[in-house]
């Protein structure tokens, strides 16, 4: 069961940020005024967080969860988005390739622990909708729509502006411009690093694959602001 929260304004709260890659959530919560402190399995020397641990995020979640008060997390989406289930499933398949398929056993994590939590992923993962944000809602250079999970806490849904436009890039073989960049793969227009850095507004990092997979800072500046705002009205 989730524990009530309390919000001592004598320091600053404290969030865990699971699957944390370069800090793109890590950033926006900072924004907000959070201490954040990141795990990841793999070394993440551009993090951009308070504190960071090496190591297995959801074992994390369970040794540690108690300790902060709010717990975002983002488990890897390769597995979970519609092209691997449907279309790129049989090829899978031939192949062999797998995906880790992480959301149930980290909810099931953050549910044991009790901690007001988010759990991030695409359209067409096994997220709860409680929540949608896109980039059209924040004057950013990219869509990306993603789904956030709940846990402990609510906020109302924000207004989608409708979109101004299409994805810039080659589908298909037509070539489509429009306000926004494609930040994931190569080739065929994708966002170069320098375009990527600018639609997320991300300016501590220049890897290609860790930007294109960091979540906009203006996501998480968002939830932070919006969970402070539901905790003081549940201690008020």
């Amino acid at each position: 069961m989730t524990q009530p929260i309390p919000i001592r304004r004598s320091r600053v709260l404290r969030i865990l940020d699971a699957f944390c890659c370069i800090g793109g959530a890590a950033r926006g919560y900072q924004q907000a005024g959070f201490h954040v402190t990141g795990v990841d399995i793999r070394p993440q020397p551009d993090y951009c967080g308070d504190a960071f641990h090496q190591g297995d995020a959801i074992e994390f979640i369970r040794t540690h969860g108690a300790e902060f008060d709010f717990i975002h997390t983002s488990p890897p989406c390769q597995g979970e988005g519609a092209p691997t289930k449907g279309s790129n499933a049989a090829r899978n398949a031939r192949t062999g390739r797998t995906h880790p398929r992480l959301i149930a056993p980290t909810r099931a994590a953050l549910t044991a622990v009790g901690r007001p939590y988010v759990i991030e992923n695409v359209p067409g993962s096994e997220v709860r909708k409680d929540l949608r944000l896109c980039g059209e809602q924040f004057g950013l250079g990219v869509l990306m729509h993603r789904y956030f999970e709940l846990g402990g806490w609510t906020t109302p849904q924000p207004a989608h502006p409708a979109h101004r436009g299409k994805v810039r890039g080659w589908r298909h073989g037509r070539y489509f411009d429009g306000p926004y960049v494609a930040a994931y793969g190569k080739g065929g227009g994708k966002a170069t690093t320098d375009e990527i850095q600018q639609a997320k507004r991300i300016d501590w990092s220049a890897d290609h694959f860790n930007l294109r997979e960091a979540l906009p800072p203006a996501y998480t500046h968002w939830i932070g602001t919006a969970f402070l705002s539901s905790a003081r009205a549940v201690a008020a």
